[in-house]
């Protein structure tokens, strides 16, 4: 009997310590794919700002989704390509610096979904967006870019975008 108890307290010690360490391989491998989409997002960004199309758009999945700030900026990853050419053309797209950024996995490890606070040349604006593992890599799947605007001045953007929000809805 001294022996079966022994035998289950060891067992019991063996399987506690096995959900410690799987617990902790959990963690790890969690911290590393945020780690990864922050380098990603970061990358993606300054990709942006020093004008190099084919690294900004490596990053994006073929079948991605660009959501900008005007209505009207609903693209597919063709279109945003075609779209944003002669700015990187130019040498210079746009710049856009993360503030604080929260990034949440999926179970499986393999989908993740951010939001961003980002410093830009319209002052601060929100992006977010989701980002799919390809092979190992990560890359952006959906991205919503929003300007900020604070609760007191709504109702002035209301009145400045009235006009222009009834020719878009016209067209819908």
């Amino acid at each position: 009997m001294k022996k079966t108890i022994l035998f289950v307290a060891f067992i019991a010690f063996i399987s506690c310590n096995t959900e410690k360490a799987r617990q902790k391989v959990e963690e790890f491998r969690l911290e590393k794919n945020k780690t990864e989409i922050n380098t990603l997002l970061d990358a993606w960004h300054k990709a942006a700002a020093d004008a190099k199309f084919d690294d900004y758009f490596s990053k994006m999945t073929a079948d991605a989704i660009f959501i900008g700030t005007d209505p009207t900026e609903n693209w597919k990853n063709t279109e945003f390509k075609a779209f944003s050419k002669p700015y990187f053309d130019k040498g210079k797209a746009w710049s856009f610096t993360a503030l604080e950024r929260n990034v949440f996995m999926s179970e499986y490890g393999d989908i993740a979904w951010f939001d961003e606070l980002l410093d830009t040349q319209m002052e601060l604006c929100r992006g977010s967006g989701v980002v799919k593992k390809v092979g190992d890599t990560w890359k952006i799947a959906h991205y919503v870019l929003s300007i900020e605007i604070p609760n007191d001045n709504v109702k002035e953007v209301i009145a400045l975008k009235k006009e222009y929000d009834s020719i878009v809805k016209s067209k819908l």
